[in-house]
Protein backbone atom coordinates (compact mmCIF):
# COMPACT_ATOMS: atom_id res chain seq x y z
CA UNK A 1 0.00 0.00 0.00
CA UNK A 2 3.05 1.81 -0.73
CA UNK A 3 1.91 5.57 -2.08
CA UNK A 4 -1.92 5.34 -0.66
CA UNK A 5 -3.48 7.55 2.73
CA UNK A 6 -6.09 6.19 4.60
CA UNK A 7 -9.01 8.47 5.01
CA UNK A 8 -11.73 8.71 7.67
CA UNK A 9 -15.04 9.19 6.20
CA UNK A 10 -17.88 11.11 8.29
CA UNK A 11 -19.35 7.60 9.01
CA UNK A 12 -16.57 6.00 10.85
CA UNK A 13 -15.55 3.58 7.68
CA UNK A 14 -11.94 3.99 5.76
CA UNK A 15 -11.26 3.71 2.60
CA UNK A 16 -7.90 4.46 1.43
CA UNK A 17 -6.85 7.52 -1.22
CA UNK A 18 -4.10 7.48 -3.23
CA UNK A 19 -1.34 9.86 -2.83
CA UNK A 20 -1.63 11.24 -6.83
CA UNK A 21 -5.32 11.91 -6.03
CA UNK A 22 -4.16 14.05 -2.89
CA UNK A 23 -1.05 15.86 -4.85
CA UNK A 24 -3.89 16.52 -7.66
CA UNK A 25 -6.31 18.28 -4.92
CA UNK A 26 -2.84 20.01 -3.98
CA UNK A 27 -2.11 21.07 -7.66
CA UNK A 28 -5.67 22.40 -7.68
CA UNK A 29 -5.63 24.42 -4.46
CA UNK A 30 -2.02 25.92 -6.30
CA UNK A 31 -3.59 26.53 -9.22
CA UNK A 32 -6.25 28.45 -7.60
CA UNK A 33 -3.85 30.39 -5.68
CA UNK A 34 -1.91 31.37 -8.61
CA UNK A 35 -5.47 32.52 -10.43
CA UNK A 36 -5.64 34.92 -7.89
CA UNK A 37 -2.90 35.94 -7.07
CA UNK A 38 -2.89 38.80 -9.85
CA UNK A 39 -6.50 40.25 -7.67
CA UNK A 40 -4.66 40.06 -4.65
CA UNK A 41 -1.41 42.06 -5.76
CA UNK A 42 -3.80 44.71 -7.22
CA UNK A 43 -5.98 44.50 -4.26
CA UNK A 44 -2.38 45.13 -1.98
CA UNK A 45 -1.23 48.07 -3.94
CA UNK A 46 -4.88 49.31 -2.88
CA UNK A 47 -4.16 48.94 0.61
CA UNK A 48 -2.31 51.88 1.27
CA UNK A 49 -4.07 54.98 2.71
CA UNK A 50 -1.56 57.01 1.33
CA UNK A 51 -1.50 55.50 -2.29
CA UNK A 52 -5.45 55.69 -1.99
CA UNK A 53 -4.75 59.33 -1.45
CA UNK A 54 -2.71 60.02 -4.37
CA UNK A 55 -4.69 58.01 -6.71
CA UNK A 56 -7.81 60.15 -5.49
CA UNK A 57 -5.45 63.36 -5.93
CA UNK A 58 -5.16 61.78 -9.43
CA UNK A 59 -8.51 61.87 -10.58
CA UNK A 60 -8.32 65.28 -10.62
CA UNK A 61 -5.96 65.24 -14.11
CA UNK A 62 -1.79 65.40 -14.21
CA UNK A 63 -0.08 66.67 -11.20
CA UNK A 64 3.38 66.54 -10.40
CA UNK A 65 5.30 64.42 -7.27
CA UNK A 66 5.26 68.43 -6.07
CA UNK A 67 1.92 69.24 -5.90
CA UNK A 68 1.27 65.89 -4.30
CA UNK A 69 3.63 66.73 -1.87
CA UNK A 70 2.01 69.80 -0.96
CA UNK A 71 -1.68 68.54 -0.92
CA UNK A 72 -0.61 65.33 1.07
CA UNK A 73 1.77 67.11 3.40
CA UNK A 74 3.96 64.41 3.02
CA UNK A 75 7.78 64.79 2.24
CA UNK A 76 8.88 63.78 -1.57
CA UNK A 77 10.45 60.45 -1.33
CA UNK A 78 7.37 59.10 0.71
CA UNK A 79 5.15 60.34 -2.07
CA UNK A 80 7.84 59.11 -4.98
CA UNK A 81 7.98 55.70 -3.41
CA UNK A 82 4.38 55.47 -3.09
CA UNK A 83 3.94 56.41 -7.02
CA UNK A 84 6.83 54.11 -8.17
CA UNK A 85 4.61 50.74 -6.49
CA UNK A 86 1.46 52.25 -8.49
CA UNK A 87 3.60 52.54 -11.17
CA UNK A 88 5.03 49.02 -11.00
CA UNK A 89 1.27 47.32 -10.58
CA UNK A 90 0.29 50.05 -13.97
CA UNK A 91 -2.07 51.84 -12.04
CA UNK A 92 -0.46 55.49 -12.75
CA UNK A 93 2.02 56.43 -15.70
CA UNK A 94 4.30 59.46 -16.23
CA UNK A 95 5.83 61.40 -18.44
CA UNK A 96 8.68 63.73 -18.44
CA UNK A 97 7.82 67.69 -18.30
CA UNK A 98 10.71 69.71 -18.34
CA UNK A 99 13.08 68.65 -14.89
CA UNK A 100 9.77 66.89 -13.74
CA UNK A 101 7.63 63.82 -13.99
CA UNK A 102 3.90 64.19 -14.48
CA UNK A 103 1.28 61.53 -13.15
CA UNK A 104 -1.64 60.81 -14.04
CA UNK A 105 -4.15 57.37 -13.66
CA UNK A 106 -3.18 54.68 -15.99
CA UNK A 107 -6.60 53.70 -16.77
CA UNK A 108 -8.71 56.15 -15.22
CA UNK A 109 -12.44 54.67 -15.61
CA UNK A 110 -11.54 51.32 -14.25
CA UNK A 111 -10.23 52.48 -12.05
CA UNK A 112 -12.40 54.98 -11.18
CA UNK A 113 -15.07 52.21 -11.16
CA UNK A 114 -12.59 49.69 -8.66
CA UNK A 115 -13.13 53.08 -6.28
CA UNK A 116 -16.73 53.68 -6.80
CA UNK A 117 -17.94 49.96 -6.11
CA UNK A 118 -15.43 50.17 -2.91
CA UNK A 119 -17.04 52.55 -1.75
CA UNK A 120 -20.53 50.93 -2.35
CA UNK A 121 -19.73 47.68 -0.69
CA UNK A 122 -18.01 50.23 2.33
CA UNK A 123 -21.75 51.85 2.46
CA UNK A 124 -23.24 48.47 2.62
CA UNK A 125 -21.47 47.04 5.13
CA UNK A 126 -21.44 49.90 7.34
CA UNK A 127 -17.32 50.48 7.39
CA UNK A 128 -17.47 47.12 9.33
CA UNK A 129 -13.95 46.61 7.71
CA UNK A 130 -12.68 49.77 9.92
CA UNK A 131 -13.66 46.99 12.90
CA UNK A 132 -11.74 44.33 11.42
CA UNK A 133 -8.80 42.63 14.07
CA UNK A 134 -6.45 42.10 11.83
CA UNK A 135 -6.97 45.18 9.47
CA UNK A 136 -8.92 47.54 10.91
CA UNK A 137 -8.12 51.13 11.47
CA UNK A 138 -5.76 51.18 14.54
CA UNK A 139 -4.42 47.53 14.08
CA UNK A 140 -0.48 46.78 14.25
CA UNK A 141 -0.79 46.38 10.23
CA UNK A 142 -2.70 49.19 9.23
CA UNK A 143 -1.56 52.01 11.22
CA UNK A 144 -1.60 54.44 8.96
CA UNK A 145 -5.22 53.86 8.85
CA UNK A 146 -5.60 55.35 12.30
CA UNK A 147 -3.06 57.84 11.72
CA UNK A 148 -5.00 59.20 8.83
CA UNK A 149 -8.60 58.67 10.59
CA UNK A 150 -6.88 60.84 13.49
CA UNK A 151 -5.90 63.96 10.79
CA UNK A 152 -9.73 63.54 9.24
CA UNK A 153 -11.44 63.91 12.98
CA UNK A 154 -9.21 66.53 13.94
CA UNK A 155 -9.28 68.86 10.76
CA UNK A 156 -5.61 68.67 9.94
CA UNK A 157 -6.29 66.89 6.64
CA UNK A 158 -5.00 68.87 3.67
Amino acid sequence: MIGEVVVRLRNSYYRRMSMITRMTDEFARSAQARDVAPAAALFHSLSDPTRLAILQHLTLGEQRVRDLTEHLGLVQSTVSGHLACLKDCGLVTSRPEGRASVFSLATASELLDVLGAAERLLAATGNAVELCPNYGAGTSANRAAEDLKMQTMTGNDQ
